[in-house]
C-alpha cells in the first residue's frame, strides 16, 4: 500500500508506549496495532485528530505517501 504509517516514530519521539497512547486516544491497543502496522483499511478523522492531539503533531507526521514499489514492505 502506498500509504505508510509512522506512529512508531512519533511514539519514540514522545517516549510513549502503545498502551499509553491507546488509553489517551480512547481506542483499544489491538486497533492501534492494526493502524500502526499498516494493516488498517481506513482511519476516522476523529481518531486521526485524537492521535495528533495526544502526540502533538500534524497528520503528515503520522501518514505519508510512497510511490508503489518504493515502500519497504
Amino acid at each position: 500500500m502506498p500509504i505508510t504509517v509512522d506512529i512508531d516514530v512519533m511514539l519514540a519521539r514522545r517516549k510513549m508506549s502503545v498502551g499509553e497512547l491507546a488509553d489517551r486516544v480512547g481506542i483499544t491497543p489491538a486497533n492501534l496495532a492494526v493502524l500502526k502496522n499498516g494493516r488498517a483499511k481506513a482511519v476516522r478523522f476523529t481518531t486521526l485528530a485524537a492521535l495528533c492531539e495526544v502526540l502533538q503533531c500534524q497528520p503528515g507526521d503520522l501518514l505519508r505517501w510512497e510511490a508503489e514499489g518504493t515502500a519497504a514492505e
